[in-house]
């Protein structure tokens, strides 16, 4: 009985409904798909990180305590120095430097890096062939609408060939000479972090220890912890952003099921002093506001797990290597919860308000 009344509510007014369901769901949308770009951004760095080949990585005294970036500081000289320290098989330094935020080319040595952890993997093209040489990934290279041998510029107007285009996950999306990073980074001779490998797993965390005293003012982390620091709840802001998100999905959900339930109470007046002469409580009145709300909060729950998946896909074609969006299923019953918890709020005072109406004056309404 309950249910139908809903139901005929909803479908007597279907303008309406369909608004407050599309409001709901664009908030719902809005939550998933910033929570989808940032675990998006931060799986992309550490499956880049974690296929570097290295168990140990070492920054400079000025660099992040979470993001490589940082000062190109640490002298050439102190790779080939850890190479000789005990139960380290290799090290290899590579340079930063920013492209577009977050985008980051990588100055590499592929003499170093082949040695290091095999190198790239070219699906099209092959290594540098000039100073002015770059590598991009298969995303980079989609969004840029980039081939072998087109020309592009980075850092400014500087002009870059493209030499190949090498299988994404691996370090870098863009690679360049080291060398020419270096210059661009007025650091000659200098790397931005170390790359170290050990000769055994158990003796990491000595390896680490002795580096720590060799090394006092550098940051040494094996590359477990250090991936660790990209987890959401390490980065600075993520937390509170994502809190703030929420906030406005469950302020804009309950502003706009508040609106259309207090219009829909207006619009029923004499509809609810009829069903309260007829012996209807207030708490009856109250659930029947309440239960249309919920109808509506799952609706937009529904559409906004829909436009948030469209959104991935279009974020995937225009900008994969920018905005790197991953869709989070684990988040769809939060999502829900946050619709819900909306509605629910939304309807409360729209509900007391019908449920505190005279039957008589209602009845008497025109």
């Amino acid at each position: 009985m309950t249910g139908r009344i809903v139901l005929e509510n909803l479908k007597h007014r279907p303008l309406r409904s369909l608004l407050s369901t599309l409001l709901i769901g664009l908030s719902v949308a809005l939550i998933l798909t910033l929570v989808g770009l940032s675990f998006g951004m931060s799986e992309d760095s550490q499956k880049r990180q974690s296929n570097s080949g290295a168990d140990i990585i070492i920054r400079g005294p000025d660099a992040s305590s979470i993001l490589s970036a940082g000062a190109t500081t640490i002298p050439e000289k102190l790779a080939p120095k850890l190479e000789t320290m005990p139960h380290i098989t290799k090290a290899m330094g590579i340079v930063s430097h920013s492209i577009d935020f977050p985008l980051v080319a990588t100055g590499v040595d592929l003499t170093q890096l082949q040695k290091f952890n095999g190198g790239f993997t070219y699906l099209k093209g092959g290594p540098f062939q000039g100073q002015n040489d770059a590598l991009i990934d298969e995303r980079y290279a989609a969004q840029k609408r980039l081939k072998v041998g087109d020309h592009t510029k980075f850092f400014g107007d500087q002009q870059w060939r493209i030499a190949g285009i090498i299988a994404e996950g691996k370090m870098a999306k863009v690679a360049v000479p080291i060398t020419t990073l270096q210059d661009i980074n007025s650091a000659p001779k200098k790397y931005t972090q170390v790359f170290v490998k050990v000769d055994e797993p158990a003796n990491v965390e000595s390896v680490i220890a002795y580096l720590k005293k060799e090394l006092p003012n550098y940051h040494i982390d094996s590359m477990a912890d250090y991936l660790a620091l990209f987890g959401l709840s390490k980065i600075p802001g993520v937390t509170p952003f994502l809190s703030v998100m929420i906030a406005v999905g469950v302020i804009s959900g309950f502003l706009s099921v508040g609106l259309s339930m207090y219009m829909a109470v207006l619009q029923r007046t004499r509809e609810i002093g009829i069903l309260k002469s007829l012996g209807a409580s207030k708490g009856f009145i109250i659930g029947i506001i309440e239960m249309e709300a919920m109808v509506l909060g799952i609706g937009g729950t529904v559409v906004g797990v829909v436009l948030s998946i469209g959104a991935h896909w279009l974020i995937t074609a225009l900008v994969p290597a920018s905005l790197p969006l991953v869709v989070k299923p684990s988040w769809w019953p939060i999502a829900a919860a946050v619709a819900l918890l909306a509605a629910a709020l939304g309807a409360l005072y729209p509900g007391l308000s019908a449920a505190a109406h005279d039957p008589i004056e209602a009845l008497s309404y025109e």
